[in-house]
């Protein structure tokens, strides 16, 4: 003969037939609770994730399931064959791959010493450009900028309760 269990809402237990509190929320939800204890830690808002008795926690910190089921063992992945990137063909990847560290660490500095002088060049162009003349265009006053000062916060005994 089988048994038909139900599973607590908060601990994840069975509950067995006769057994168990049925809690209704406003919204029509319904839990069942293994015991009063339980719906009381439910009612208080306690995680059943911090409780170390609940399923939950069980679950979340790998308990007791090392001996429902071994742990897969994961394949190591082949190679895959070295494949043409778009803007390089095969011959260059591996031409590249080929190098000694010295050469390609030259050619590095040599590429970073070209850019450095493009942005010098340009820097220097941006200096010898003439100024518009007028001065500043942004008013410092904040009447003049439409802006208001701002009012105090109201921090004192205002009758609010927080």
């Amino acid at each position: 003969m089988v048994v038909k269990t139900e599973v607590c809402a908060f601990s994840g237990s069975r509950i067995y037939p006769g057994h168990g509190i049925t809690f209704v929320r406003q919204d029509n939800k319904s839990f069942k609770f293994v015991s009063a204890k339980v719906k009381c830690y439910f009612a208080h808002r306690w995680n059943p994730r911090k409780l170390a008795w609940t399923q939950m926690y069980r679950r979340l910190h790998k308990k007791g399931t090392l001996e429902e089921t071994q742990k897969k063992r994961s394949r190591k992945a082949q190679k895959g064959v070295s494949k043409a990137v778009v803007g390089a063909t095969l011959d260059v990847i591996k031409a590249k791959r080929n190098q000694k560290p010295e050469v390609r660490t030259a050619a590095r500095e040599a590429a970073l010493r070209e850019a450095k002088e493009r942005n010098r060049v340009k820097q220097q162009a941006k200096k010898s450009a003439p100024k518009p003349a007028g001065g500043g265009s942004k008013p410092q006053d904040n009447k003049a900028m439409g802006k208001q000062p701002k009012a105090p916060k109201g921090g004192g005994k205002t009758g609010m309760r927080r």
